[in-house]
């Protein structure tokens, strides 16, 4: 039971961490990998791996700039699947949050 557990939580971070992604990519698809790692408080190399596997999900596309000579800019475009993935982790992170202040509320008001 335990480690299963552990993989819960560990697939719920991992979640939030790609709808953390995947929200700053559609503010801002031109920003560098270095810039989005320090607006997300992660570090690069966590960044990548998220990128990596947000891309191999079939959720980001990472193309370079057509006419920046400095090739190592990309440009990060969620794709019509990520869209979807987005949504579907915001509705749930919405539900999360309301169960919470429900059972919070009904705390408190049998404290009263």
């Amino acid at each position: 039971m335990n480690g299963i557990y552990v993989q819960y939580m560990n697939k719920k971070r991992e979640d939030q961490d790609h709808f953390d992604v995947m929200r700053e990519i559609q503010k801002q698809p031109q920003t560098s990998q270095r810039d989005l790692a320090a607006q997300l408080g992660f570090s690069l190399g966590k960044l990548n791996y998220c990128l990596k596997a947000l891309q191999q999900k079939g959720l980001v596309k990472i193309k370079n700039f057509e006419q920046n000579p400095n090739k190592l800019n990309y440009i990060y475009v969620l794709t019509p699947r990520g869209i979807s993935e987005k949504t579907r982790l915001t509705v749930n992170f919405m539900k999360r949050k309301m169960k919470e202040y429900d059972e919070l509320k009904k705390e408190l008001q049998g404290k009263k």
